[in-house]
């Protein structure tokens, strides 16, 4: 048998990419044709899982399909991670990823099994929540200056909260000390819950806690706003300064949004995307997660890529800082 021409080969490989690129486009075309579901790598009840189910209701209405939410937690995020990026990347299995298991893990664990910029496709922002740097009621601190002056002229003496080692409130805090060149005291708790009951007991200067978990309290009178953590004013804060007017460039939130397997169709993630935007641009769900301390900020695919490779690029840095380690 005479050997295949070099034309020839460059035929047939032309031939069988085109075919991929039209079963690829009857695909996007035709999707969804079954359920989508949604992986929350985290317990219920949390942020990721309230934007997940927000949004996926009226996803479904969307789509036209069921869209369910499954929670996966285990292992900082990384458990239900590791599933979404093994899936296949037709478009029916998705995540809602947030700060700790997309920018993080990769720096602060050893093996999280994913790389987050290579095995996942950002599809669109749900909501980006400030963190509120908050002391109890009775601190002696009335504004960031006084924390910040106390840290410097007595060294480890102010000791701050966290949900956990290098959880985004950790690293926001330790960024905190470093810019303002004082010494703090870390006091890691496993979980928000009692971090909160701590600062509200005054066992812990301040702890930098997510908007949504900390509001109640704060109406209620238990601890003190000194500032968030975003470069703008929180809308359901507007009289709490930001650490950013005193320490400039000081940015840190907890976002959450949709991602897919990186290999699923450009088609199908602009579909996605845009019924996203859509949903969450609404007056009546916009009004919701504002009130609970969330900004709701649409993005394109390519600017969210952007968005989550900036948040990697500061995150990494912080923990080879820090030497923060997840196990």
């Amino acid at each position: 048998m005479r050997p295949i021409r070099a034309d020839r080969r460059r035929f047939m490989g032309a031939c069988a990419v085109a075919l991929a690129v039209a079963v690829t486009g009857v695909q996007a075309a035709d999707y969804p044709e079954k359920t989508v579901t949604v992986i929350v790598p985290y317990a219920p009840g949390g942020q990721g899982d309230v934007f997940a189910r927000l949004v996926g209701e009226k996803l479904a209405q969307a789509l036209g399909k069921p869209v369910i939410v499954d929670n996966r937690p285990g292992a900082s995020g990384a458990l239900g991670t590791r599933l979404v990026v093994k899936a296949p990347a037709d478009g029916y299995t998705l995540m809602l990823g947030q700060t700790g298991e997309i920018a993080i893990n990769g720096a602060a664990m050893k093996s999280p099994g994913y790389d987050a910029l290579k095995d996942l496709r950002p599809v669109a922002m749900v909501g980006n929540a400030p963190l509120v740097l908050v002391t109890p009621a009775n601190s002696p601190f009335k504004s960031l200056a006084d924390l910040l002056k106390a840290a410097r002229e007595k060294p480890g003496s102010v000791a701050y909260a966290s949900s956990g080692t290098a959880t985004p409130g950790h690293l926001a805090a330790a960024a905190l000390a470093a810019g303002s060149k004082s010494e703090m005291t870390h006091v890691p708790y496993k979980g928000a819950g009692q971090a909160i009951t701590d600062v509200i007991g005054g066992q812990v200067q301040f702890f930098f806690a997510s908007a949504s978990s900390i509001m109640p309290h704060l109406k209620g009178g238990k601890v003190r706003a000194l500032a968030v953590s975003t470069t703008k004013r929180l809308p359901a804060l507007p009289e709490v300064p930001t650490v950013a007017e005193t320490m400039p460039g000081f940015d840190f939130s907890l976002w959450g949004g949709y991602f897919a397997p990186r290999a699923t169709p450009d088609a199908v993630v602009q579909r996605l995307s845009t019924e996203i935007n859509r949903i969450v641009a609404e007056p009546a769900l916009r009004t919701r997660l504002e009130a609970e301390g969330s900004a709701v900020a649409p993005m394109t695919p390519q600017q969210f890529e952007q968005f989550v490779r900036d948040e990697i690029a500061k995150y990494t840095q912080l923990v080879k800082a820090t030497g923060a380690q997840l196990e």
